[in-house]
């Protein structure tokens, strides 16, 4: 997915392909939903996760400090677009494109206090990778944040906040438009938030179940997940017998007809 097999061809994305035997009512519809809320559909599930739970706790003690559920979730969605690339499409301009890569964003935290700054941490996957790649190109991706003084999305959103608000928002139209036509340089695409296959965040950490969070109407992030703490439950297994359970519960926004949501549940079992 990172290397094309294809040359790129006119009306082509730097991001990805242009989708050109899509049905026409399909490539109609982003026409009539314009903002990418409009186009927003919302999910929520429940994923049992006793035996993931212990597999990730004898894996920290093998060395893998800090290995969690992020990372769970990341490689199952990894392993979903390798086998159903229709997930990691996008659409910008009104048009509909197949993504040249995997990127994943999080916001990331330079220290563990509440005054601590925010950033964001955007990290490219290949479909090959495991969960043990994944864990180690996010740990990269957070000590390279975190030893920096300002990252690439800070410096770009410094720049501009130098401005006075009415340039700002002349400047922001501008880039919308520039991003309309794909004129924007690569430089400001690889720093954007607002770009890329999907967006975590995790909220287990606040003991908190997870937010519905709005897309971006800017930029053409397609899918934000969002996951909460664990809970015990006690339901019913196939024989009928009470059973406690180790459950988290997930919530997804994905722009319709590029989302399948029951393999990503699927692959979270370990």
């Amino acid at each position: 997915m990172s290397e094309p097999s294809y040359r790129r061809r006119f009306g082509d994305r730097k991001e990805g392909r242009r989708l050109r035997t899509v049905p026409a009512l399909n490539q109609f519809e982003p026409y009539i939903m314009i903002e990418r809320n409009d186009a927003c559909n919302q999910f929520s599930g429940a994923v049992e996760i006793s035996e993931t739970d212990r597999w990730l706790r004898a894996k920290r003690q093998e060395g893998y400090k800090g290995l969690g559920m992020l990372h769970l979730f990341i490689a199952a969605y990894i392993r979903v677009v390798s086998q159903l690339p229709g997930l990691n499409r996008f659409v910008s301009g009104q048009r509909i494109y197949a993504r040249n890569e995997i990127l994943i964003n999080m916001l990331v935290k330079r220290g563990i206090t509440t005054e601590s700054e925010e950033t964001c941490a955007k990290v490219v996957f290949e479909p090959t990778d495991t969960i043990y790649d994944v864990y180690r190109k996010m740990n990269e991706a957070v000590e390279e944040i975190r030893a920096s003084d300002d990252s690439g999305t800070e410096k770009a959103a410094g720049v501009l906040m130098k401005m006075p608000r009415l340039i700002l928002k002349f400047a922001v139209w501008i880039i919308k438009i520039l991003d309309y036509f794909d004129l924007l340089p690569m430089s400001l695409l690889r720093v954007s938030p607002f770009h890329g296959s999907m967006i975590v965040t995790d909220l287990g950490s606040l003991g908190i179940p997870p937010i519905y969070h709005h897309l971006y109407n800017f930029g053409n992030l397609p899918v934000f997940l969002a996951f909460g703490a664990k809970r015990r439950v006690v339901e019913l297994d196939r024989h009928g017998q009470h059973s406690q359970q180790d459950c988290l519960i997930g919530a997804l926004l994905p722009i319709p007809g590029f989302i399948y949501i029951g393999k990503i549940v699927g692959c979270v079992q370990v």
